[in-house]
Order: structure tokens, then sequence, then C-alpha cells
């Protein structure tokens, strides 16, 4: 669950786009927007509205919680995720998961747990949402008989109908591999004993309901330790897993946290995305034979806290970006790091405040002299997320689309009523992109269309009537959706076909060509203590980043909650992997 995070600060080159800077002008009574003569060449986009890439899973837009948050429960904070599409609610936390007792509502090892964000509060909460839960059961602490006993209380007492469990967070930051972040109380750490208390998670809770999906922890393709084999192993973790559970479990568990030194680098690491989704494919086509194609992938933590935007416009560029890349690779939901969290040592992101927190909604607190809006205030990485519900609705298909410069991401929705929706984000923080548009399986209606747009510097979701399905001009640093009609020779039972399926796994290479780096928090994941309230006006404590971010071989990040504040101190990563 990253919030504070220990950054390389070198600013990346960024090269400049050729021509004059593009002149925003009013179109004739349309909105419309124009470059200045001798500007770039427009960026060609392509939509192949007959081609599928799948359906909009209702869970597909999730978010993670915590019960350490206490806030988590507010209204506010209900009706502006409910705003925002979100369909999906992970409980209860990152790390914190591994040392959460929920009878009791306590955490092993002295963290903290927040009144009122008990498992009822919480599905109190998913329920005003309209969000489907999705659970964690305690690995490191608990036991199959506890999970059992939850999945019990949840779906047959109280008939909450929670249908995805995970078993365990990051296990394998349990020390096994040198570097340790997670509870395990397990005499043996090794991904054979996971494994096989995996199975017995799962005999027992699906012996109370056959009906639960049960989630195995795999790490990340070419994020550390995958590949890692520790001493006296034949494999690595994931390997290890999916040989011994790999056909009797539902879905398999990723986080995914990629590593950029830059906001320029981070923004384009969406663009990995395949290439990871398909290394996770071959090794279940390898371990699950027939069942592997019904085994789901989600993506139950990411965000962009290992690059320096946070809460700038960056971030919201990176969010949708994401969900989308991971959505048309097959993920069954994307849940990103967090509702609230807390600041860290504010800074400047292309001349934007970074208040260095990871939660998409403020909690009002300071740090370093610097204070955040007040409680509950959006930060631009909500708008980014709520932007999705401009493009996409579950059930809607998703359908092919590129993009001739990675400068601006397109992705391409067909809605249930006949329309086709094109999200463009522009990925320059100052020069406007001039697009061209075409289409294959579908002709849009002419003249101008409805545009969605978040905007740097933004406070809400602009709608306006501008430029044509062919022709666009986008803001810098901008998310604007196209939301098209068809023409009359379109009709709505055109059908998308499937997209070929990959045949071969794609190389995975971290944002820096590296394994990159990844923050670490204390074992359980949450504050040492309650929050101190004299450092953060709304009292919530600076949460640590259990989360899988990715690990370099040669040195990583240990964040240490301390009260409300991290600190933040370097640490190797041994060559050795010791238990």
């Amino acid at each position: 669950m990253p919030r504070g995070r220990t950054h390389r600060r070198n600013r990346t080159r960024r090269r400049m786009v050729a021509g004059a800077v593009a002149a925003l002008v009013a179109g004739a009574g349309a909105g419309a927007l124009a470059l200045s003569a001798g500007a770039a060449p427009a960026v060609d986009i392509t939509v192949d509205a007959g081609t599928s890439l799948g359906t909009v899973p209702s869970t597909g837009v999730g978010l993670n919680t915590a019960v350490y948050d206490t806030y988590m429960n507010d209204p506010s904070a209900a009706s502006l995720m409910k705003a925002a599409g979100v369909r999906q609610l992970r409980f209860p936390g990152g790390s914190v998961a591994d040392a959460y007792h929920w009878k009791t509502h306590t955490v092993t090892g002295g963290s903290w747990a927040a009144p009122g964000t008990d498992f009822d509060h919480f599905m109190a909460t998913a329920k005003k949402v309209g969000a489907q839960p999705i659970i964690t059961a305690n690995y490191g602490s608990g036991t199959p008989q506890e999970a059992a006993g939850w999945v019990k209380y949840a779906n047959i007492d109280k008939h909450y109908g929670v249908k995805y469990w995970e078993i365990g967070n990051e296990v394998s930051g349990n020390g096994y591999y040198g570097s340790k972040w997670e509870v395990d109380n397990h005499a043996d750490k090794s991904p054979r004993e996971y494994a096989k208390n995996l199975l017995a998670y799962a005999k027992a809770m699906k012996a109370v309901d056959p009906k639960v999906k049960i989630g195995a922890v795999l790490n990340t393709p070419g994020s550390w330790p995958d590949g890692v084999k520790a001493a006296g192993d034949d494999a690595d973790w994931n390997h290890t897993v999916l040989s011994i559970a790999g056909k009797s479990i539902d879905f398999v568990i990723i986080h995914w946290y990629p590593n950029g030194a830059g906001t320029a680098d981070i923004l384009k690491t969406p663009a990995q995305i395949a290439g990871t989704t398909s290394a996770v494919r071959s090794l279940l086509h390898t371990y699950a034979g027939p069942h592997a194609a019904s085994v789901k992938i989600a993506v139950t933590e990411t965000s962009s806290a290992m690059s320096p935007a946070q809460t700038s416009q960056a971030a919201a560029l990176f969010a949708p970006d994401t969900y989308m890349s991971w959505l048309e690779q097959g993920a069954v939901n994307v849940d990103w790091w967090d509702l609230h969290n807390g600041p860290g040592k504010p800074t400047t992101v292309n001349g934007e405040t970074d208040y260095q927190d990871g939660g998409v909604l403020s909690v009002g607190g300071c740090s370093g002299g610097t204070c955040e809006p007040a409680r509950e205030t959006p930060f631009p990485t909500y708008w980014g997320i709520r932007s999705l519900t401009s493009l996409a609705q579950p059930g809607d298909t998703m359908v092919k689309a590129s993009s001739a410069n990675p400068s601006v991401a397109v992705h391409a929705v067909r809605s249930s009523n006949g329309g086709l929706n094109v999200m463009l984000i522009n990925k320059n923080p100052q020069n406007a992109a001039q697009v061209s548009l075409s289409y294959t399986g579908y002709t849009p209606a002419r003249g101008t269309v409805r545009t969605v747009s978040y905007t740097k510097g933004g406070t809400a979701l602009t709608t306006a009537t501008r430029g044509t399905a062919a022709a666009q001009t986008l803001p810098p640093y901008s998310i604007t959706t196209l939301q098209l009609k068809p023409s009359s020779a379109t009709t709505r039972t055109d059908t998308p076909s499937p997209a070929p399926t990959p045949t071969a796994a794609a190389p995975v290479a971290s944002a820096s060509g590296t394994n990159g780096t990844r923050a670490q928090a204390t074992a359980a994941g949450a504050p040492l203590g309650r929050p101190d309230r004299s450092n953060t006006a709304g009292g919530l404590a600076s949460t640590g980043m259990s989360n899988a971010v990715t690990y370099s071989a040669v040195g990583g990040l240990l964040a240490l909650a301390a009260g409300s504040v991290l600190v933040l101190r370097v640490r190797r990563s041994r060559t050795s992997r010791g238990r």
C-alpha cells in the first residue's frame, strides 16, 4: 500500500515537440480547438470498432480501503466513489490484511484498526457505493478455520454474497527471499508451504460456500522477487505455487507498481501491461491445464506510487490508461491504491504541488508546513479514474485502437446504445496535440461531437461540443473522451469480432529497464500506534506501502511507519536470498 517512498528526483530529459506552440482558438459556434500554423503534424489514431477486446467486467474499476482509515466510511467519500463508477472495494487493506482478525477487529503486532471500520461497516459503505467486495483473508497470522468462519459470517449468516477472496497479501515479502514487510507466522515460509496452505484455505472456505472464488498471490512478472530461487529450491515463487495449486484456484493476484524516475517515464509504463499479462497467461497454461482459461487475473493494487507524481496531473493521466490497459488484456478487476492515505513531503511536479499522498481523496493533512485541501477533496487522480465513466460502463465492449505516437494514448469502447466512445490522453505537459482519427467497423455521424474532458488544474469533468470525429485538438496533459453517435450507415447489430489470442509470452521489462525499486512497510503494513493528530489535520497517519511495486537486485526501500510520519531508509537487498 505504497504512500511514502524514496524516489530519485533526477529530472528526465523531454523532447520538445517540433513546430510552434499550439494556440487554442474557439471554433465557430462549436468551441472547436485548432493548432496554429506550423504546428507539429497530427497524431494518427486508428479505431478498429470491429475487433473486440472483451467486455467491461462489472468489477473492473476498483479501489482499496483499509481498516486504519478513520474516514473510510464517510458518507461524502461513499458518494464520490459512487460517482466515479467504482464497482469493487478491497478490504481490509494491504499488508495489514495478514495481521487482521475480522471477528475481533484487531491487528496482530500492535498496529491499529480504527473504530467503525470493521467488516460490517465496510459492507454498509460498499452497498452505498454499489461496489462488490473483494476480501483478503489473513494468511500471515490467521488460519483456514478463521477464513472459513469469515465466509460463513459474510455469506451464510449475513447474506452479503462476497464472491472474491484472496489468500494473503504479497506473501513472498515474508522474509523468505531476504526482505520482510509481510506478517507470516508460519515456521516454513517457502512457496511450497504457501501453496499447501492455500489449498487448505480453499477447501475450508468452499466447504462453507462452494460459490466463492479463491485467489493465489503471485509475484509480478519482471519484478523482484520474480525469478529468484532461494537456496535448495528448484523454482521461483510463481512456478512453485502454480505447480502445486494451479489446477485448484479461481484467480491469480498481481500488484503492479511500475517504476519511473520521472513523470514521462511512468506515463509510458501501461505499454508494458500486455507483456506482463502474457507472462502470467503462459504460467497458467503450463500449470493449470484445461482449467487455465477459466483462471482470472485480478490486479488488486496499482498506482503511480513509484514516480514523482501522486496527486498531480500526471497521476491522473496514468490512472485511466492503466485501468483500461489491464481490462483490455482480460483482467477481471483493477483496484487503485487507495481511498485515503495522508501526505508525504510535498513537492512540485510540472508546476503543480504534489502532496505525495497515495489516496484519491484528501484527508486534509499537513506535512512540512504545507497543508492539503479540505478533507474529502478529490485529487486529480480521482478525476482521472472518474473519467472512465464517460468511456465505459459494465457490459460495454472494448475495441481495438492504436496511436501512431506514444505521447497520445487511446482506448475505445462500443456502448450498449450503439455509440462509440474514444478516450484520448495527451501526455505532453506543455503542448496541445492535434489528432487525426480514422475508423473501421463503425461510421460516426458527421458534425461536431460531444466531449468529456479533464484538464490540468480542473476540479471537475467538463462537457463540451467541439471538433469532429475525425479531428480533435487535445489540451496539454489532458484526458478527452469523444462520445460518438453512429451515422445511418452504422447499425446496432454490428458485432465486434474477438481479437486474436497471443500465443507466446512477450518479454517483461520495468520502466527503467531494470527491476527497479520498491517501498516496503512495517510488517503489519499500517501505522505503529494511532495517528498523530498534531501532524495531520485529518488525523490519518501515513500508512506505508506494503504492496508489490518492484525491487532491484541491489537496492530497495524500507518504509517504517512511526506514528503518522514515514521514516524512509535505504536497504540493500541481499544477493543471497536467505530465509
